[in-house]
């Protein structure tokens, strides 16, 4: 699936662009050369980074690398007109090479490069390092001269030397950075994150993208390296962590109201996709 090229913004006087979003973010699928380190300090939705999809939630720091296709969808309850849930986001975007083509290569920089290298598939930031570079985010957005590029080291210094990170996207993910077609993917997530709750024909997903039935399949793995089943259940399994972490309902309805026919069928993929049991998953948030 072919993302969109994004032009990113620094401004005249600046190197690299520090900003803060207080409405959902919502780019579509798209890619950019500047590296992007995000915190979402308030708001939760669906997050696509390569090939890997799953929730995400306040509180979450990501390192996004350079031209890595992706896509913060917020839910839907974030754009209704009235709404009092409300999104708060600090982003920052920096090519890799802004402080001079030799700066990385410097020994001491050694760090700095090897989680630059690491980016490229997409890191979750966990644990204190995810607080610690949430701070620094902050501070960097009302910084001047050196002190914020200094602030820029001491997150990508936090997140090298941090224990906590989990990788995101698969090591053979390769995207398809062609800017065309770029409006049949976001009209494929849109569709189907509206209605993965229920069965979606392949018919009707291959009308959305405009392409025949036979096609669609060739044309969707190809792409993704998963199969459009595959990519409804991980929607499906990312729904239903959302409803074990915000309700106490019973989890037999719980996995209809995600979107399974069955709850053998949920037990087996929602254990293959988060490594645990819903019932152990939901236990382990409450504990947290």
């Amino acid at each position: 699936m072919r993302p969109q090229l994004l032009k990113v913004s620094k401004g005249p006087d600046r190197s690299f662009s520090v900003r803060r979003d207080l409405f959902p973010i919502n780019n579509r699928w798209h890619y950019h050369s500047e590296v992007e380190l995000i915190h979402i300090k308030k708001g939760e939705g669906t997050q696509f980074i390569g090939d890997c999809i799953k929730r995400f939630k306040a509180g979450d720091v990501v390192l996004v690398g350079s031209n890595l296709p992706h896509y913060w969808r917020f839910d839907d309850v974030y754009y209704e007109e009235g709404t009092k849930e409300a999104a708060d986001v600090r982003v920052a975007h920096f090519n890799e090479n802004f402080w001079g083509a030799q700066f990385l290569d410097l020994p001491e920089n050694l760090s700095l490069k090897t989680v630059l290298e690491k980016g490229r598939r997409g890191l979750q930031i966990t644990g204190k390092t995810r607080q610690r570079v949430a701070e620094l985010l902050e501070q960097m957005q009302e910084a001047d001269g050196p002190h914020r590029i200094i602030l820029l080291m001491e997150a990508l210094n936090a997140v090298g030397n941090g224990k906590q990170l989990a990788p995101l996207s698969s090591i053979g993910f390769k995207p398809d950075l062609v800017d065309a077609e770029k409006d049949r993917i976001n009209a494929i997530y849109e569709y189907s994150i509206k209605n993965f709750k229920r069965k979606i024909q392949l018919e009707e997903i291959a009308e959305v993208a405009n392409i025949s039935p036979n096609s669609f399949c060739r044309y969707f793995k190809s792409r993704t390296r998963k199969t459009y089943s595959q990519f409804l259940i991980e929607l499906r399994v990312g729904h239903a962590c959302k409803l074990l972490i915000e309700n106490n309902q019973c989890i037999k309805r719980l996995c209809y109201e995600s979107g399974f026919n069955n709850f053998t069928s949920f037990h087996k993929y929602f254990k293959l996709i988060t490594g645990k049991s819903p019932l152990a998953y939901q236990k382990e948030f409450t504990a947290n």
